[in-house]
């Protein structure tokens, strides 16, 4: 009986590590992943500088470089459209109509596109911003029949004797 005992009680045994060895142990679930890194909000890309060009016109008196009351509040426009602007140049090209000598009218020209420079930098407008020349009468912008000086004539060509101002910059932010 003994050896039966034995032997049921080797079985048993058996058993019991048969059984523990064909259970596997529970295996830990795997760590689950660690949350996906929200994606980061975009860096909005750098301003780009917003180029800016702005222009002005002003006519002069015959023979006169002097700047006019109308063209200093066309000039004081444009000063006042600069101040948000990182200026980077002003063009002021001077003109004059078809009376008088090609070299009398270059240096009339000149001159007018000067007075238009002295106003501006008058104004806070750093001179080393400002370039000034003339044309003399090779450009106009309006023909007139005649000859001479007549009162006509030099009221026709009036749109001749100017000084076109271009400002050129970009967009303060």
């Amino acid at each position: 009986m003994t050896n039966k005992l034995s032997t049921a009680l080797s079985t048993i045994v058996l058993l019991a590590f048969a059984g523990c060895a064909s259970t596997p142990e529970p295996t830990p679930e795997p760590p689950k992943p660690a949350p996906a890194p929200r994606p980061a909000a975009p860096t909005p890309p750098a301003p780009k500088a917003e180029k800016v060009t702005t222009a002005s016109t002003v006519n002069f008196d015959f023979d006169r470089y002097a700047i006019r009351p109308d063209a200093r509040s066309k000039l004081d426009d444009l000063v006042g459209k600069l101040r948000n602007v990182n200026l980077e140049v002003i063009i002021a090209v001077g003109h004059a109509d078809r009376i008088g000598s090609d070299a009398y009218n270059m240096k009339l020209s000149v001159r007018r596109a000067d007075s238009v420079k002295a106003y501006l930098v008058g104004k806070g407008i750093a001179a080393s911003r400002i370039y000034a020349e003339g044309k003399g009468k090779r450009q106009p912008v309006k023909e007139c029949k005649g000859s001479g000086k007549t009162k006509e004539l030099v009221a026709c060509l009036e749109p001749n004797r100017r000084v076109e101002t271009e400002a050129v910059g970009s967009a303060a932010k």
